[in-house]
C-alpha cells in the first residue's frame, strides 16, 4: 500500500483528546484542562471525547467506549488531529476491532507513545497511514508551564509539514516527577543534556519506526507489528524496566530476526529508576544483543520517558547521522 499522509495541522484546527489506554485523566482533571488550555494557547481548537475522562477497572472506560471515541474523532469533520491523554497498558485490545477503513478514508494525525504504540504500529500496519509517536496531553501538555520548548518546537514543525527535518540533542532534560494534582505547581527541575551516544557510528537511511519496547513486542506475531525491512528502529521503554528486562527485550528482537532487517537503532534515554550501572551498564547489553551487527546505533536520544522528547513519525524516510555530532532528519513531509 502507498503511504497515506493526514493533511498538517493548522492554527484553527481542532485536535480531539482520547484515552484508548490507562484512565488516568479520570483523576486528574486539573491537569487535563491544564493540556486542553496549552493547545488553546497555542491556537488550536479542542474537542475532549466522550469517554476520556472514564474509567473502568484498569482502563479508561470499556473496550467499546475507547472504540468509540477514536471511531468519532475519525469521522468528525471538524477535527484534524487526535492526540491521547495518556499511555497505561492494554490500547492493543482494540486492534480487532478498529474500523480501519473508516481510518483510510479520514487520515488524521493521531499522537501518544508509551502504550499507545500499539495503535500507532496497528493502524500503520492496516492503512500505511503515518502516525506520530509524540507528547501527550498529561505528561508533556499538561505540564506546569505548559510543554518545554523542545518538545514544543519539534511537535508544532513535524505535524506542520516541510521538505525536512532536522533533529538534534536538547540543551536540557528532566526526569523529575511531580504528584499530579498535588505538587505539579512549578516547573520541574532540568539538568544539562550530556548528548546522544554513539556505540556504532555511520549513517544509514530509511523508513522511520518508533514505540516502546514492551509494547511493541506484544505484536510479534500479529498482523500488526509493521515490516521493518530498512528501517531507522527507535525504542525505548519507561522506569518499570530493570538491565535485564531490557536485555529480555532486545535479545528477543534478535531472535525475531529484526537487526537482519533494520538499517540502524536509536534508542531513547531511560530514566533512572531503570538503575543501569558500571557493572550492568546500557552499553553493554546493547553491544551483546547486536553482536555481529554493523548498523548505526545510537543511545540517550531525546525520547521517551523522560523529557523533552522528539515528534517521531511512524514510515517517513528519514536519515540518522551517528557521529561527532548525531543528528535524526526526516528527509520528507509527515503530513501532505
Amino acid at each position: 500500500m502507498r503511504l497515506l499522509k493526514p493533511p498538517p495541522l493548522k492554527t484553527g484546527d481542532t485536535i480531539g483528546i482520547v484515552s484508548p489506554a490507562s484512565g488516568v485523566a479520570a483523576f486528574c482533571p486539573r491537569r487535563l484542562m491544564r493540556g486542553v488550555q496549552h493547545l488553546q494557547d497555542l491556537g488550536f481548537r479542542v474537542l475532549i471525547g466522550t469517554n476520556a475522562q472514564k474509567h473502568s477497572g484498569h482502563t479508561a472506560g470499556t473496550r467499546d467506549e475507547r472504540l468509540a471515541d477514536l471511531h468519532e474523532m475519525f469521522q468528525n469533520p471538524q477535527v484534524s488531529a487526535i492526540i491521547t491523554t495518556i499511555g497505561g497498558y492494554n490500547s492493543h485490545q482494540l486492534l480487532d476491532a478498529l474500523d480501519y477503513s473508516l481510518i483510510k478514508a479520514h487520515p488524521k494525525i493521531l499522537m501518544g507513545y508509551s502504550d499507545i504504540t500499539a495503535l500507532l504500529l496497528g493502524i500503520y500496519s492496516q492503512t500505511k497511514m503515518v502516525t506520530f509517536m509524540g507528547p501527550q496531553v498529561l505528561p508533556q501538555l499538561g505540564d506546569y508551564g505548559g510543554s518545554l520548548k523542545y518538545t514544543r518546537k519539534h511537535f508544532l514543525s513535524v505535524l506542520a509539514g516541510g521538505r525536512s527535518h532536522a533533529m538534534g540533542p536538547a540543551p536540557a532534560w528532566t526526569e523529575e516527577r511531580l504528584e499530579w494534582e498535588v505538587a505539579d505547581d512549578r516547573p520541574r527541575a532540568l539538568k544539562a543534556n550530556k548528548g546522544w551516544s554513539v556505540l556504532n557510528p555511520g549513517s544509514a537511511q530509511g523508513p522511520l519506526f518508533a514505540g516502546n519496547m514492551s509494547t511493541l513486542l506484544l505484536l510479534a506475531g500479529t498482523p500488526y507489528l509493521p515490516d521493518l525491512t530498512g528501517a531507522i528502529l527507535c525504542l525505548e521503554d519507561d522506569e518499570t524496566v530493570s538491565p535485564a528486562i531490557v536485555d529480555r527485550y532486545l535479545t528477543q528482537l534478535r531472535q525475531m530476526g529484526v537487526y537482519d532487517r533494520i538499517a540502524a537503532l536509536v534508542i531513547g534515554r531511560f530514566p533512572s529508576d531503570v538503575r543501569f550501572t558500571d557493572e550492568d551498564p546500557l552499553e553493554a547489553i546493547v553491544r551483546s544483543a547486536t553482536r555481529g551487527y554493523a548498523f548505526p546505533i545510537v543511545t540517550d536520544a531525546d525520547f521517551g520517558h523522560t523529557d523533552p522528547i522528539m515528534t517521531l513519525p511512524n514510515g517517513i524516510t528519514a536519515r540518522l547521522a551517528a557521529d561527532e555530532s548525531p543528528s535524526l532528519t526526516l528527509l520528507e513531509p509527515a503530513v501532505g
